[in-house]
């Protein structure tokens, strides 16, 4: 996956966010089956109320001065990044926030940084109780 023609860094902000979507919705889904055995309805639930947008933009908040100089660029530009849409039940902030967040995840992901993302992601989601 790592070669020259695909450094993360040279992604676009929204690309990386789309990687980093799916790898947060599987770390809070791994995080809940892991933390208790539940009905796959309540499993559910709890896995969307915490990857909606404004709890990304919140978990972001929560990490935003544990990141180097390189994180937070790459946060800056995702959050940034012009997107087509913002869903209907979420503030605008909220939505940039949390593709910055998104954009945060997929680069570090993407760029074999996993032990630094998953030490960032546990510190933040011990916080917000997920």
């Amino acid at each position: 996956m790592g070669n020259d023609k695909n450094k993360p860094e040279l992604l676009s902000p929204l690309t990386l966010a789309f990687v980093g979507d799916a790898y947060f919705s599987l770390y809070v889904r791994q995080r809940l089956v892991l933390n208790a055995n539940r009905p796959v309805g309540t499993l559910h639930s709890l896995s969307v109320k915490s990857v909606k947008a404004s709890a990304q933009a919140q978990i972001m908040r929560n990490i935003l001065t544990e990141l180097t100089e390189e994180e937070t660029d790459i946060f800056k530009r995702g959050r940034n990044a012009h997107t087509s849409h913002t869903p209907k039940n979420q503030s605008g902030a909220d939505y940039h926030w949390a593709t910055g967040f998104e954009a945060l995840v997929g680069f570090l992901h993407l760029k074999g940084e996993d032990e630094r993302l998953n030490t960032l992601l546990d510190k933040a989601c011990e916080v917000e109780n997920l």
